[in-house]
Order: structure tokens, then C-alpha cells, then sequence
């Protein structure tokens, strides 16, 4: 099997925690110039930026110099530049590191924080922050949480490093502990395991049930229940299917607080709304680490705000 032929280093540094655009040519087309490709190639931004891009000396060569805007077309030739970022509300909360060494950076990650890098959200994630503030522009996600979803989050340092912890989750060798507040149901018998065959399609913000082999289990119990008809419950996802715990919960007659899909998809709020989050927490984590064969145990110090303080939450 023919191996590819890794590309080049980057020659550009990354800008607000956030790696340049690494565009590679194709290796054969009918372009004149490197101009007249990422123009079709870029049609969304229009011609105007890429030839602004251009004259300014923004798109850069596998040397870091500038390709000129009449440069010819080389097929297979890479090409860097930074997109321009967009305008986020800075979300108010910290990230809590609660392991660090040389191999992971394992983090308490807020409410409201995206994981990586995507659409709207780009600056404002985990991943960005946790460059700029640790100074480790080589870090990487090993998995997601939604950005809804507060709790553990795991980096890896070493991009070598990353597959191998990437494989746990994949292989679900990773044990994940969920706590969520949510309606309390006196008439169902618990603990109890969900499974079903859940769907999630692009385009459309909302997974649903579907019927078919199950593809998502969920053990799912409350621990504590109190009068004014809430509970706490502890949630094990044994699959990893978009928005799981967050259907299999609805499904149930019990969903989450503060979930804007389940049960029915509410409007999007305003920008830098940050009231009432999810009441959704990835409390542990638990796995043998591949690298250095340590076990690691990991909790988050994390509160569910309406447990605790349901009219501050409310509020």
C-alpha cells in the first residue's frame, strides 16, 4: 500500500490559537494561475478577497513567501493563509485544567464552550483558548463534548501522540460518567437502559429516534429526587451517538433543563446569552492511558446550577 506523502510544515504561525488554511492544488486542472483555482475553489468569499489576499501578500508558499497574484498553477503545490475570524461574545466562564502532563491536558470545560473549531464558533472553543493560555500550539482534541454540555475534556500534547488516544474513545474504552437535572418520575421503574437507533442528519440541529438495530445505549438512574419534582440523575453512555443522553432522556418523559431541541427545537437566542445552561455535566472520566499506562480516575468540580440554586438558575 503506498503511503501519502505527508505535507510540509505550516510557514505561517497560528493566529489567536487557530492554525492558517492549508490549501493543496489539485493535480491536474484547467486553472492559469493559483489565482483563478482558489477563486472557483473559495467561491463563497468572492473574488475581491482572494485578490486582496493576493496583493497584500497574505497567501504564502511551502517557503513562506508570498505567491505572487499572477503566479502560475503547479499542480500539487500547497498554499497558507488565515481566514478571516468572526466576530464572537466571549464566553464569560473559565476552562479548569485538572490533569496536565506531558502526554494530556484534561480540562473542566464550561457551558456555552465549543469544543473545536466550527461555523460560528471559532476563537470562543476549548481548543483556542487552551493554546493561548497554556502556550501549546500543538494541542488537539481526543473527543467532543457539545458545546451546550459542561464537564471533562480531553487534550492530547503531542500530535504523534493523538491517534492512540483518540483509539480509546473510539473503541469505548473510556468510561464516561454523566450527571443531568432533569423531571422526576415517580411511576417509572429505575435504574433503566435505553437503547434505540438515533439518527442525526446534516443541516438539521436536531437527532431523532428511528426505527432499526439500536446504534445508542444509556444507563440512566436518579440518585436524588426532591418535592419540587426534580431529580439528579447519573447518566453512562455505552455508545457515542450525537446528542444521545440528551434524546434517550427525552425519549423518556424527562428532558434535560434547559435544553433548547429536546423536546421540541426552540428558536436560537440572542448572541451572549448565557442563561439558563443545559443542566447537562460529563462528571468522570476513567481510562488506562496509552502512552504511559497510567490509570487515571478524573472528576469535575462542576455544580449543576439548578440543584443547587434553581431560582438563580431560573432567573
Amino acid at each position: 500500500m503506498r503511503r501519502r506523502t505527508p505535507p510540509p510544515p505550516s510557514p505561517l504561525p497560528q493566529r489567536d490559537g487557530i492554525d492558517p488554511v492549508r490549501v493543496r492544488l489539485p493535480g491536474e486542472g484547467r486553472w492559469a494561475t493559483v489565482r483563478d483555482h482558489l477563486v472557483e475553489r473559495l467561491s463563497g468569499a468572492g473574488a475581491g478577497v482572494v485578490d486582496g489576499m493576493l496583493r497584500a501578500g497574505l497567501v504564502v508558499g511551502a517557503d513562506g513567501a508570498a505567491v505572487p497574484p499572477d503566479a502560475p498553477f503547479v499542480p500539487g503545490m500547497f498554499v497558507w493563509f488565515h481566514r478571516e475570524l468572526p466576530a464572537e461574545v466571549p464566553v464569560p466562564f473559565p476552562l479548569e485544567v485538572v490533569h496536565r502532563d506531558e502526554h494530556i491536558v484534561v480540562v473542566d470545560k464550561p457551558h456555552f464552550l465549543a469544543t473545536t473549531p466550527r461555523g460560528s464558533h471559532v476563537t470562543e472553543t476549548a481548543l483556542a483558548r487552551l493554546r493561548r493560555e497554556l502556550g501549546i500550539p500543538a494541542l488537539g482534541a481526543a473527543h467532543r463534548l457539545d458545546r451546550l454540555t459542561a464537564g471533562l475534556l480531553l487534550f492530547t500534547v503531542r500530535p504523534e501522540e493523538r491517534g492512540a488516544y483518540q483509539t480509546l474513545f473510539r473503541d469505548r474504552r473510556v468510561r464516561k460518567v454523566y450527571e443531568a437535572v432533569a423531571p422526576y418520575d415517580p411511576a417509572r421503574a429505575w435504574p433503566v437502559t435505553v437503547r434505540s437507533r438515533i439518527v442525526k442528519e446534516r443541516g438539521t440541529p436536531a437527532a431523532f429516534e428511528v426505527p432499526g438495530e439500536p446504534n445508542a445505549v444509556s444507563d440512566i438512574e436518579p440518585v436524588q429526587h426532591r418535592p419540587d419534582g426534580l431529580a439528579r440523575y447519573r447518566l453512562v453512555p455505552h455508545t457515542g451517538q450525537t446528542h444521545q443522553l440528551r434524546v434517550h432522556m427525552s425519549a423518556l418523559g424527562v428532558p434535560i433543563l434547559g435544553d433548547p431541541l429536546y423536546p421540541e427545537v426552540a428558536p436560537p437566542g440572542p448572541a451572549g446569552d448565557f442563561r439558563r445552561p443545559l443542566q447537562l455535566l460529563a462528571r468522570e472520566l476513567e481510562f488506562t492511558d496509552p502512552v504511559t499506562g497510567a490509570h487515571h480516575r478524573l472528576r469535575s468540580g462542576r455544580e449543576l446550577e439548578s440543584w443547587v440554586a434553581y431560582a438563580r438558575w431560573a432567573g
